[in-house]
Order: C-alpha cells, then structure tokens, then sequence
C-alpha cells in the first residue's frame, strides 16, 4: 500500500467502501478547531447545550471551569505562537465563557 493511500477510515472499512463514502468528513486538525471543541465542552458542562451523547442538558460546573483554565492555560502557553486570528479567537472565547461561567453563579446554576 502506498502511503498516499493509508488514509484513515473506520476500522473494518476498506477505502472506497460504500460505508467510507458515507462517513462525514470531520473538520481540519488545526489550533482553532481544537479550541472551538473545548469551547463547546464548557459550554456543555455550563448547560446551555445538550449533551450529544444523552441527548440531554447536563450541569457540571467543577469540568467548566477546569476546561476554560485549560484554554488559559493553552493561552499563555502558546504566548507570540498564534496567528492574529486564532489569538483573537483565544481571548474573545475566554472572555465570553468566563462571562457565561460567572452568569451562571450569579444565577445559583
């Protein structure tokens, strides 16, 4: 097999199977996608979305913030490494999670 074609596709799954055909292709693996995903955890766990797996809005206040001190954490971490973009990305979702976060506490959730 040439390494061109050792795509990734499900196990079980040859490349070019009607299964393959039909799997929907996940974003690109880049620093703004991965941040977004964490995003969405928070807001997951703050409860404002349903969780996708139960189907049903779940509260956890405790995995909200420790994920949002993770995306500081990437933050300061990847300090003069980001693209004006993704940096602004950065602090406009922190800002605004951290907003939801304390809203949340202020309203006894």
């Amino acid at each position: 097999m040439e390494e061109k074609d050792r795509e990734i596709a499900a196990p079980g799954v040859a490349k070019g199977d009607e299964a393959d055909r039909n799997m929907v292709e996940p974003p690109p693996a880049d620093f703004s996608t991965f941040i977004l995903s964490l995003s969405t955890a928070v807001l997951m766990h703050l409860g404002e979305i349903k969780n996708p797996v139960t189907d049903k809005i779940e509260k956890d206040r405790v995995v909200a913030r420790h994920t949002i001190d993770i995306i500081d954490m990437l933050r300061e971490k990847t300090g003069g490494n980001l693209t004006k973009d993704e940096a602004g990305l950065l602090e406009g979702l922190l800002y605004d999670l951290r907003m939801r976060y304390f809203k949340g506490a202020a309203q006894g959730g």
